[in-house]
């Protein structure tokens, strides 16, 4: 008999479990905050709930709390003020291991169906979930709503459909049966628990605090663990919503809350030895390749999944719609103001220049195209502060005034400070165009996060290509990207991509931009560069998070 949450979600689960094996367009949560969708008065609920929070503290009633936290700074300089519980590591830990046996004992159908409710309440809370991303990561509003709400969600729905299919492939029970011959046959009733590994950490990130945190949470809690989440120290907020409502379904349901909890460490020795834990056997985390490689070095207990810094790139080889790629890069290269782990870094241009429906551009023409295709997309102040958002980090907006000086190269384009009415201050600043030569590697070949692309000029196409897969064998990427009108480039290309085991997407010249990502259809990463261990969501995303113990014995007489 199935769990009543799953008999209510069952439809839901079911479209998702089509579409990750059509991979073709389907999506759970709406992603347009339209009244129709979320009610009539939920983006004014929405914001009244994300207001209360502000210079409150964050109540969640979890075990060993010794005291409040509060170190968020908002890039629209707003005051946050908002205090949340700091806990004793081991409490939590504790806690989190004595709920795990009810969770278990829920079995594939209970806890898929409590995800699903779970996942239900949070994309009724996107307004209030939109206004905490918006506000301490600097993402525009409506990329806040929809990459902070629904996208987040469906790659959360996403975890836990593969979570269930996998699963759903080890059977409860089974009668095995060997023929002897002329002798009675052996028999042995077999039964097959899936059980959970133990607690997992999501490390969260500051830019898509949810989008990247609710893949590794959902896939952990759905294959039996208890989960500890710990956000990025400027970006809380989001975090701590999601957390007080799994906890708020989980006391509905009859399950410890304690399964899942919020960890805001005072410092970095505590994050330390969080994961370094003999009980923690999973680790989720997206950020700086310093940080993630000592988890992958320290944290032996455990699986990490990382993703990581890299130099995702462009080979533009010709194209015969000229303006419509030049619009395409524009927006790629301006969308949260560069600080997307699928930004395009690295444009790689042939020095004979390209061939386009507009007659022969060289290098020189291609690069100052495309910086006036950026400045006419940012032209009209309400466009540039909606596609811009802020700045998030102090690192980043340290680089964007390094590169605009010229100490990476020849400044094509240089980064404007843009003032926000509604925000006075808000850090929003234009993209930073770089021109360099290909053997200039020094500021090129490494992750320069932010608004901040470098044009390159190769010796021909060949060449190109040869250089972005040796980019993303060695620093890794999640997207590459290529505009040719020859067959034979584009499968040299492809070739590549495979090589390097990296997304590809080619002549992008409409509405699909190639730092954007649709769940149940793109496959986030491969898992197979430098820049990601794994991806946003396949089979192996979730197996290695649970275990299949068997007892077998012969049937009673």
């Amino acid at each position: 008999m199935s769990h009543p949450l799953l008999d209510k979600h069952r439809a839901t689960l079911d479209a998702a479990l089509h579409t990750i094996q059509t991979r073709g367009y389907w999506s759970a949560y709406n992603e347009m905050p339209s009244p129709k969708a979320y009610g009539e008065t939920a983006a004014q609920d929405g914001l009244a709930a994300f207001k209360a929070h502000l210079g409150s503290q964050f109540e969640l009633n979890q075990p060993g709390q010794i005291g409040w936290h509060s170190d968020e700074f908002s890039p629209y300089g707003a005051e946050l003020n908002v205090q949340y519980p700091e806990c004793e590591t081991q409490a939590l830990i504790d806690a989190a291991l004595a709920a795990m046996p009810e969770w278990q004992a829920l079995g594939t159908d209970g806890r898929t169906g409590v995800c699903l409710e779970i996942l239900a309440r949070l994309n009724a809370q996107s307004f209030e979930i939109a206004h905490s991303v918006m506000m301490t990561s600097g993402q525009g509003w409506m990329m806040a709503f929809q990459a902070g709400g629904p996208h987040a969600q469906d790659r959360g729905l996403e975890a836990v459909a593969y979570a269930y299919r996998e699963m759903s492939f080890i059977p409860e029970t089974s009668r095995w049966e060997k023929p002897q011959g002329k002798h009675p046959a052996l028999v042995m009733d077999k039964h097959y628990q899936v059980v959970g590994r133990g607690v997992g950490v999501i490390i969260g990130c500051a830019t898509f605090p949810t989008w990247n945190t609710y893949p590794g949470l959902f896939a952990t809690l759905a294959t039996g663990n208890p989960v500890i989440v710990k956000p990025h120290s400027n970006v809380i907020l989001p975090a701590a919503i999601t957390v007080r409502t799994i906890r708020q379904v989980l006391a509905e349901n009859g399950i410890s809350p304690d399964l899942v909890s919020l960890c805001v460490p005072a410092n970095r020795d505590v994050t330390q030895a969080l994961v370094t834990h003999p009980d923690v056997r999973s680790i989720d985390y997206t950020g700086s390749n310093r940080f993630g490689q000592w988890l992958v070095d320290h944290c032996r207990q455990a699986q990490v999944y990382a993703e990581l810094a890299g130099v995702n790139t462009i080979v533009i080889d010709s194209t015969d719609a000229y303006q419509a790629m030049l619009r395409n890069l524009a927006f790629t290269l301006s969308l949260y103001s560069g600080q997307m782990c699928t930004t395009s870094q690295a444009v790689l241009i042939p020095a004979a220049g390209i061939q386009t429906d507009d007659g022969h551009k060289s290098f020189e023409q291609v690069c100052q195209d495309l910086a006036g295709a950026v400045t006419g997309f940012l032209a009209k102040p309400e466009v540039a502060l909606a596609v811009l958002g802020a700045i998030q980090s102090d690192d980043t907006l340290q680089r964007i005034e390094q590169a605009s000086a010229g100490a990476m190269g020849e400044v094509v384009l240089a980064s404007r400070a843009l003032e926000n009415p509604e925000f006075p201050k808000a850090r929003v600043r234009t993209p930073v165009l770089i021109a360099c030569e290909a053997q200039d590697e020094s500021h090129y070949m490494h992750e320069q996060f932010g608004p901040i692309s470098f044009l390159i000029k190769v010796a021909d196409t060949t060449a190109a290509i040869a250089l972005t897969e040796r980019i993303v064998r060695t620093h890794g990427a999640l997207t590459v990207g290529i505009y040719s009108q020859n067959e034979a480039v584009l499968d040299a290309m492809t070739q590549a991509s495979w090589n390097a085991q990296v997304a590809l997407s080619i002549n992008l010249t409409g509405g699909v931009f190639i730092n954007q990502s649709a769940a149940f259809s793109d496959f986030h990463g491969t898992g197979g560069n430098p820049a990601a261990n794994a991806s946003y969501a396949d089979s192996a995303f979730v197996a290695n998070r649970f275990r299949v113990v068997q007892r077998r014995a012969h049937p009673a007489s």
